[in-house]
Parts: structure tokens; C-alpha cells; sequence
């Protein structure tokens, strides 16, 4: 199995022939690389961990006009593309404890939990004046999007295996702590975003899942003046410490990584 980061929590997984895409984002930052639409439309099928605009909101570029044919998400988000009025015709509804089989795929759902933000978070974006120069206008739209695209207990952790490797994704950095998740993953994939010193954070899922390695996304500066790019220095000496033969990547984006 290999994975490819395309920047924010977009990621493409491919095995033989067959290749699923999760949470396709196009950014709004002309800083960032542009996410390969061409290629992302190749994939066999779509998974959202939860339908928040930056997993979600661009869900048509990827399935029109012969791209994605499928596309699971929970009810919530079905009815949120609807009433975006976005194609939901590919959209199959998806809830915690399913599998799907695709090609070789196995994918499996657990139920999760949104990454909290913390106090020092908030008042980083809420103290600083590029909030009110700089990015007030995009700002907006944020808050805009945000509640067109709003979640209701709707997250999940996916586990995808092609029965050789399993990747463990996590849509964003929470858990629900009464679930039973299968520990020893090949990798992990963790959102590095929403909360100060996220490698302190980090350190409450690694003996939870015990992973095998641990690859990190979200960390991108994809919609100022709510996100930055990440300080990750410390992401790798966090994993090494609790999990010292555990492998550790910070992608590149359009990069593949054997899993």
C-alpha cells in the first residue's frame, strides 16, 4: 500500500490498481500547492471522516463529469451537500462499526471525536491583528462556511487495510474514549493542528492505538487566520520517546510513502 498527502487532511491511498481518497480538500491559500485534481479523480472511491467544510466543501470538483463515482459519508453530510446543492447521487451513507470492500480495500469505521481547541489557540487568532487586517475578509468566510458545514457527533476514525498493511486515519485529533480501536496500526495517520504544543497531545493516542508508525497531516497553513503551519520539531522525539521503533513522516505534498 502507498500514501500521498495532498496538503490539509486530503490524502490518496492506492493499492494494485485501486485507489481511495479521503477528505479531498482544495485550499484557499495561493501559498500552498494546488492538490492534483486530475489524479485525485482517479479514485476508485471517496471516504469523509466528518463533513466539515475542509474535508467536505469540494466534494463536486472530484465527482463530476466522470470523476469519483462513490462517495461515503454520514447522513448528516449527505444532507449538508444537498442543501449546498451539490450532487449527492454518488453518496452512500456511512455510520460508525461498517466495512466496506473495495478492490482489495477493507475500510472500517469507528466513531471519534473532533479535536477540542484549547484556550492559547483561540486567543492566538482572536489577539492577533493580522485577523483584523490581513485576513478579516477570508476570516468571514470561515465562520460562514463553518456553519453551513457543521457536524453532530458525525467523525470517525477509519482503519484501511489491503490485507497486507493497515492505515489508521484520524480525521481530526479526538477519540472517543469508550471505543475499542485495533491497536498496532503500520501507520497513523494525526492531524497536527487545533491545539498549543500538539506533540504533548499527541501523547494520549500513541499507547491507545500503539502504531507502528505515525505520519502526520493538517499542519499546513490552509485557511488563515483560524490555521498556521505547525512547529512540528517535536513531533518526531514525542513518538521516539513512547514508541522508540515506531517510524515517524512529515510528508511532502504529492509525495508517495510506502505504508
Amino acid at each position: 500500500m502507498k500514501i500521498k498527502w495532498y496538503g490539509t487532511a486530503s490524502l490518496l491511498l492506492e493499492s494494485g490498481e485501486t485507489r481511495l481518497l479521503f477528505d479531498p480538500y482544495l485550499r484557499r491559500n495561493p501559498a500552498l500547492s494546488p492538490v492534483d485534481v486530475a489524479e485525485a479523480r482517479t479514485a476508485d472511491a471517496i471516504f469523509i471522516t466528518h463533513p466539515h467544510f475542509d474535508h467536505f466543501i469540494d466534494i463536486d470538483a472530484f465527482t463530476r463529469e466522470g470523476g469519483v463515482r462513490r462517495v461515503y459519508v454520514s447522513e448528516n453530510g449527505i444532507r449538508i451537500a444537498r442543501e449546498n446543492g451539490c450532487n449527492t447521487d454518488c453518496m452512500v451513507p456511512m455510520s460508525a462499526d461498517e466495512r466496506f470492500e473495495v478492490g482489495p480495500f477493507t475500510v472500517k469505521t469507528y466513531r471519534s471525536r473532533h479535536c477540542i481547541f484549547d484556550l492559547w489557540t483561540v486567543l492566538g487568532v482572536a489577539l492577533s491583528p493580522k485577523t483584523y487586517f490581513k485576513y478579516f475578509k477570508p476570516g468571514v468566510k470561515r465562520i460562514e462556511e463553518t456553519k453551513r458545514y457543521r457536524i453532530y457527533g458525525d467523525i470517525y476514525a477509519i482503519e484501511v487495510s489491503d490485507g497486507g498493511s493497515r492505515v489508521m486515519i484520524l480525521g481530526s485529533a479526538g477519540y472517543q474514549g469508550d471505543e475499542k480501536y485495533p491497536k498496532g496500526c503500520d501507520l497513523m495517520i494525526f492531524p497536527y493542528q487545533g491545539r498549543t504544543g500538539m506533540h504533548r497531545y499527541l501523547k494520549k493516542f500513541l499507547p491507545l492505538f500503539e502504531p507502528k508508525g505515525v505520519m502526520i497531516d493538517h499542519f499546513d497553513n490552509a485557511f488563515p487566520p483560524y490555521t498556521h503551519r505547525m512547529n512540528v520539531k517535536k513531533f518526531v522525539p514525542t513518538v521516539k520517546k513512547s514508541l522508540p521503533e515506531a517510524r515517524t513522516i512529515i510528508p511532502e505534498e504529492g509525495v508517495w510513502y510506502e505504508v
